[in-house]
């Protein structure tokens, strides 16, 4: 008993500071179960932006409850000046946090820090208490790849993304991309937002160490790349990097179970529905919503489909009304599809119905959490990605990995409901589609392996708790 106490006090305290963004926070929260899992002193560290973060009250909730050992610690809200708004939120908002930040951690003493890529202002703070600091990057190796080769790419031409069009971008050990499809917020280059991304990549190479979510036989090609060095600017060396993935989210105690989507799911035979969802921040213009209800008829096939109220004027994001459903449609669609087709409005438990028998591809805005979702449980992808990395995501999936088939015009106005009905039938009855599924079944088995004892992902995180708890 005695050495089992002398073991446990030397467990380092690790604090995770976590972008409020759902999709970053909700593979932190993922990380900070392992880490407890593994004895260690755990705390999550939020900021309080001065802005609506949607689901995250109720899901932060949930976790703290069904978590005693895990602590949460919200920094106080900061104030965004008018110079901010032109900056991504959840950059400002880090800058602006770190005097509480300081704070906090000074009075805390946190053997390690762990930040998110979009918490890459605190490096300063974990610099100046003497911290050790790690970056987790919530998407894959190829989208870390990408970082860290971005100031090489920066100081290779003086036109933005924006401007370079379909000119491809060549970065080692990852598929060369359209300039139109690089991340969102980097497109212009005089923006704030790049030249606070671009710092991002320089404080990558300051870092202990860079966790990633993915599992390294996912993205072998990246991950040698990064570990050859070949991703970093001359004269910066790679930090280590830790493949610890796939995280996904984990049902809470106490979370409602059921949805009637389930019970509708249940009655369908195995494999037979296309499931169509774009995440939390992901709305259709109406225009889109009826194309995609065309397209869904036409083909015939099986759906399962989460629609959401269209963006209202200039928010794309935050519209929270119900959607009429009757403006939404086409006349008599609903009538129609009755049966072999459900609509559900808003929201759906993603994770529950994509482990359901009966689906059997799923039509996603390529967001890593749901990408890995998908992975988990060999459901093959058709991806339609609308934000951030989401392009980038696509071309990876389709190109380099070879588990999604892509909805062309994704990247026009408005894909026609024509091409929504090939994708879905080609998905579901063609020989490539069928390819497609056998493809990713075995990409699952190999996730699944490196999560048990013993396995890549598993063997790697044990190896960095343990180097923590010898430093």
């Amino acid at each position: 008993m005695d050495g089992t106490m002398t073991i446990s006090a030397r467990k380092p305290r690790v604090m995770l500071y976590s972008s409020p963004l759902i999709g970053h926070l909700v593979s932190m929260i993922e990380l900070a179960k392992l880490f407890a899992a593994r004895g260690l002193s755990v705390t999550v560290v939020l900021m309080d932006p001065p802005y609506d973060t949607g689901a995250t009250g109720p899901f932060l909730a949930g976790v703290s409850a069904a978590n005693p050992s895990i602590t949460f610690h919200r920094l106080p809200k900061v104030k965004l000046l008018d110079s901010d708004h032109s900056m991504m939120p959840a950059l400002a908002v880090a800058r602006l946090s770190n005097p509480h930040l300081h704070d906090f951690l000074a009075g805390a003493s946190p053997e390690v820090l762990v930040l998110d890529l979009f918490c890459s202002a605190a490096m300063d703070v974990a610099k100046e208490l003497g911290i050790p600091a790690y970056f987790f990057n919530t998407s894959g190796a190829q989208i870390l790849a990408f970082f860290l080769h971005l100031r090489v790419l920066h100081g290779k031409s003086t036109r933005s993304f924006r401007e370079m069009g379909q000119e491809l971008v060549h970065v080692p050990g990852i598929t060369s991309f359209p300039a139109t499809h690089s991340i969102q917020p980097l497109m212009d280059r005089d923006g704030a937002t790049y030249n606070a991304l671009l710092n991002v990549s320089l404080n990558l190479f300051r870092s202990q160490g860079i966790i990633v979510n993915t599992f390294r036989s996912l993205e072998p090609r990246a991950m040698d790349t990064i570990l050859a060095g070949l991703s970093a600017p001359a004269g910066l060396s790679t930090p280590p990097v830790y493949c610890i993935g796939p995280l996904i989210k984990s049902e809470e105690v106490g979370v409602k179970r059921g949805h009637e989507c389930l019970a509708w799911l249940d009655a369908q035979p195995k494999a037979s529905v296309v499931f169509l969802c774009f995440g939390s921040l992901g709305r259709f213009s109406a225009r889109q919503t009826m194309e995609v209800a065309t397209g869904l008829e036409a083909s015939g096939q099986r759906f399962l489909w989460v629609v959401r109220s269209p963006p209202g004027g200039d928010d794309t994001t935050t519209t929270t009304t119900e959607p009429d459903l009757d403006m939404l449609l086409p006349q008599g669609f609903l009538d129609r599809t009755k049966g072999r087709g459900l609509v559900v409005k808003s929201w759906a438990p993603q994770g529950d119905v994509l482990a359901h028998h009966a689906v059997g591809c799923f039509v996603t805005h390529c967001g890593w959490n749901s990408v890995l979702e998908s992975i988990m449980v060999g459901v093959p992808m058709v991806a339609w990605p609308l934000y951030a990395e989401q392009r980038l995501n696509a071309v990876f999936l389709e190109k380099e990995m070879e588990l999604a088939v892509t909805m062309k015009g994704y990247d026009k106005e408005v894909v026609e409901a024509e091409e929504v009905a090939k994708k879905v039938r080609w998905m579901m009855d063609s020989e490539g589609g069928r390819v497609l599924r056998e493809r990713t079944l075995a990409v699952m088995r190999r996730a699944k392996e490196a999560l048990l004892e013993g396995g890549e992902s598993e063997a790697t995180l044990a190896g960095l708790v343990d180097a923590w708890i010898h430093a």
